[in-house]
């Protein structure tokens, strides 16, 4: 089942894409957060609101150490939504994982630049993988390549890890990860918007208008 997210806080994006996207949820992350202007305890009740009971969030913790990143991930974890704990895979966030798995917390490891950390979360028990595509790529390397060796890891070790790769900068970067076998993306509002853009579609409806228009005038299909 492939899980579709919208990496946005921002309410009014989401309630319109949200009418035409099969969204599973939203992921944030403190930038996010920060741009939106509104807590967690603002958000999420407005979130669920929009996209319902059933609705993901996966909300990254904005603690730094291990103590304080567990801490913090069992007071998300304990909010009354479905929430996914995102821990950067780092060393502080990697013994965070490896103890909250522990718990029964739902994570995801979050900012994976290469393979290796992406390897090392999966170990530990991480439920996602969020490797940054496009960030990647900006630093010099194949952001689509680190994703598909990845996902061969996960897939050659029968891991129950799931990649939900973020950080895209185009439609296409988001179909050739989804054919290495991705089951989970994140898409920022202007490439979701991207998705629903389908310029010929619209030329061919504006021509069957015009061809019915010439005929039927403003009748409807089945007053014709």
């Amino acid at each position: 089942m492939l899980e579709l997210y919208l990496d946005s806080a921002n309410l009014a994006d989401i309630k319109n894409l949200s009418a035409a996207l099969p969204l599973a949820g939203v992921t944030t992350n403190p930038t996010i957060m920060a741009a939106g202007g509104m807590g967690l305890n603002r958000l999420l009740p407005a979130l669920a609101d929009i996209l319902g009971a059933d609705a993901r969030f996966h909300v990254q913790v904005v603690s730094n150490t291990t103590n304080d990143i567990v801490a913090e991930a069992h007071k998300l974890h304990d909010l009354p939504f479905d929430i996914v704990v995102k821990i950067p895979a780092h060393a502080a966030g990697l013994s965070a994982i490896k103890q909250l798995k522990k718990d029964g917390v739902p994570l995801l490891a979050t900012a994976i630049y290469n393979v290796q950390q992406g390897m090392l979360a999966a170990l530990n028990g991480a439920d996602y993988l969020a490797p940054y595509l496009n960030r990647i790529d900006n630093l010099g390397f194949d952001g689509v390549q680190v994703v598909r060796d990845l996902q061969m890891f996960v897939n050659h070790y029968q891991l129950p890890s799931k990649l939900l790769v973020a950080s895209f900068k185009n439609v296409h970067q988001v179909l050739q990860v989804l054919s290495h076998g991705v089951r989970a993306v994140t898409l920022p509002a202007d490439i979701a918007r991207q998705f629903l853009s389908a310029p010929a579609t619209d030329s061919a409806i504006e021509q069957f208008n015009q061809d019915w228009r010439a005929v039927f005038a403003d009748r409807l299909s089945y007053e014709g």
